[in-house]
């Protein structure tokens, strides 16, 4: 039997898998940084075994609370991920397999490497209505890749989607896919009439780093990019400093920065309340957004989020603040669960890639409804 990470996103430290029926592990910190809770690996030459695989550190992770009520991911194929049953014992992450194939993939989420970032991004250069560019490299060297939409900017709103600040939160990047795949459907009529009234800059991944080096929250240099906005400088948070230097360009009318949450089994929306001299007519502009998106999907609510800053406490180092602060323009983070969709559950699978997608077409028939209004 064999343990393994050395791949695209992999990350986890064997303690001890001498014995199948107690396999030890441990999450490894991210790069030059505390945090830690992603973890990805594959477990070979164990078909028709009984396994029990144990992470001896989970409550030293950035979100012990998380673990409470989560199922890990597994995948035999890397295409489907499916949930197993997984106990936390306020210590100990611990769940029990018997594969039955020679080799399975476990997962904080369901993963979206930096391969996959790279076909995706080939992917959509082939439409006509996408420019593609890179606006710079991050520490270790990787394209930041831009992705524009529309039939330029001249006259039509300006939107900026981002994603993966946090590269653990994997499920942002499944969201981007389902909201690509949708602008980009010529058949979709939605799509259509939006982009006579809009174009898109679009940033899959903002950390590109972090996501191929297995991190939850960092950057190569240990940064949380999403405490950057205020002052990022090329040497620490080279990604931050390229995407708000684009954005002082092109200028800003809405922007949506999707993420996820560990603790909170729910989909939810965070504004810009505590900025300084935040004005009404943007506040009520962006509860419009949440109001249509509350009624377009589902899998959306409005109910359980984090609690509403109070006004003048933003320190605008965060991307949401910064953007609405410095833009005057609508402003949002969108948080999506590591574990499942409380409020519609599904045993099998939690909160997967698919309903990411689906939630990001979501999200574009809400800008659809809403955009005169903004």
């Amino acid at each position: 039997m064999l343990i393994s990470s050395a791949f695209d996103s992999g990350k986890i430290n064997v303690v001890n898998s001498d014995d199948p029926a107690n396999i030890r592990l441990k999450i490894p910190k991210d790069s030059n940084s505390d945090f830690y809770q992603w973890f990805y690996f594959r477990a070979s030459g164990i078909a028709d075994t009984a396994c029990k695989f144990t992470i001896e550190n989970a409550s030293g992770a950035a979100y012990p609370e998380g673990w409470q009520n989560y199922r890990v991911c597994a995948s035999y194929d890397r295409e489907t991920w499916f949930r197993i049953e997984t106990r936390f014992d306020g210590t100990s992450l611990t769940w029990e397999a018997e594969p039955d194939q020679d080799s399975i993939y476990f997962a904080y989420f369901a993963p979206y490497t930096m391969e996959q970032h790279a076909d995706l991004i080939a992917s959509v250069s082939l439409s006509p209505l996408v420019k593609t560019s890179v606006l710079g490299h991050t520490l270790d060297g990787q394209d930041m890749d831009l992705v524009e939409i529309g039939h330029g900017p001249e006259g039509r709103k300006i939107i900026w989607l981002i994603a993966r600040q946090h590269p653990g939160e994997t499920m942002a990047e499944w969201w981007m896919e389902g909201a690509l795949d949708y602008l980009l459907d010529p058949d979709n009529p939605v799509a259509r009439a939006l982009l006579k009234k809009v174009h898109f800059y679009i940033v899959p991944n903002m950390n590109p780093d972090g996501s191929k080096r297995g991190n939850l929250r960092t950057n190569a240099a240990g940064a949380n990019l999403n405490r950057e906005w205020l002052t990022p400088s090329m040497e620490r948070s080279p990604e931050v400093f390229l995407v708000r230097q684009k954005m002082q360009e092109t200028g800003m009318d809405l922007l949506m920065d999707v993420h996820g949450d560990e603790a909170i089994p729910q989909n939810f929306l965070a504004g810009f309340e505590g900025i300084p001299d935040a004005s009404d007519e943007k506040i009520n502009q962006f509860k419009q957004f949440r109001d249509t998106l509350c009624a377009v999907s589902p899998d959306f609510q409005q109910k359980v989020g984090y609690p509403e800053s109070t006004p003048g406490s933003a320190t605008l180092k965060i991307c949401t603040d910064y953007i609405a602060a410095t833009f005057n323009c609508v402003s949002m983070t969108l948080e999506m669960p590591f574990k499942d969709n409380d409020d519609l559950p599904d045993p099998n699978f939690g909160w997967s890639p698919e309903r990411c997608a689906h939630l990001g077409r979501s999200s574009i028939d809400t800008i659809h409804l809403i955009i005169d209004e903004i």
